[in-house]
């Protein structure tokens, strides 16, 4: 996620969608285990790093997008004085990243990694990522499970869907989220999306903002051949945040518990 995609910035800690995803204490489980310090790559507007930080674990936070970390830092300052000093924001490209400090634990939390697009930046990130990492330090790496019913419909293409309840913002503006599958590259397994907001405001005015951007979509042992090829061993794979094996629900989430070796 980049600032290319402001909109999503701009409306993500309103999105009824994220804020009742149920993967946050999952994720600070996860910190509290490890104990720290804890490296979050893609930590947008901190929905998962601020409560890691609540719970006492000294959390980093890396992200590409300068709007959403200074959404996190609006967030922070409202924050006690300890909780701010176990948070620490980072700008960065998460294939290249250099922070000098080893972590007892890496997380990718909600996807940011289907962003990268080609094998080669997915290594070049997993590669970053271990040598940020401890020895036998962790990496939690959460993927969408992909539904081959889903993408064997090609009726959906170019069609708007969506029926998340409206939110209201504190200027008064109201909006209505919807998304859609522009386009499907199958041999490539990218998807391109866009991400439609439908805004009016207190005047009555109308908006429609669309934010556009290809993701890739992961089966499963492709990310464990990566993982192999990226000096992890894989340790664990569940199908959503309660920590139920993969397989038990379809299509579940793909959520990589993987320790370096």
């Amino acid at each position: 996620m980049t600032d290319d995609y402001k909109s999503v910035s701009e409306f993500y800690d309103y999105e009824p969608a994220y804020a009742t995803r149920n993967d946050v204490e999952f994720f600070v489980d996860q910190a509290r285990e490890a104990g720290g310090p804890v490296l979050e790559i893609g930590c947008g507007t901190g929905r998962v790093l601020i409560p890691t930080a609540q719970a006492g674990i000294e959390i980093h936070g890396l992200d590409a997008s300068k709007t959403m970390l200074s959404k996190c830092r609006e967030k922070l300052a409202a924050e006690s004085p300890e909780v701010r000093s176990r948070a620490h924001l980072h700008t960065g490209d998460m294939r290249t990243f250099h922070l000098g400090k080893k972590f007892k634990l890496v997380t990718v939390p909600f996807r940011p990694f289907q962003h990268l697009i080609t094998v080669e930046d997915q290594l070049a990130c997993l590669a970053t990522i271990q040598q940020h990492l401890e020895p036998d330090g962790k990496l939690i790496l959460d993927l969408f499970n992909p539904s081959l019913k889903f993408l064997a419909d090609e009726s959906i293409l170019g069609q708007e869907r969506g029926d998340q309840p409206e939110f209201i913002l504190p200027d008064g503006r109201s909006v209505k989220r919807r998304d859609c599958i522009a386009k499907r590259d199958l041999l490539k397994q990218v998807q391109d999306i866009e991400l439609i907001h439908y805004v009016t405001h207190p005047d009555g005015r109308t908006e429609r903002l669309v934010d556009a951007f290809p993701m890739r979509y992961f089966f499963r042992y492709e990310v464990e051949h990566l993982l192999v090829r990226a000096g992890f061993a894989v340790e664990s794979v569940f199908a959503d945040y309660e920590k139920r094996p993969y397989g038990s629900t379809y299509p579940g989430e793909l959520i990589f518990v993987a320790k370096k070796i």
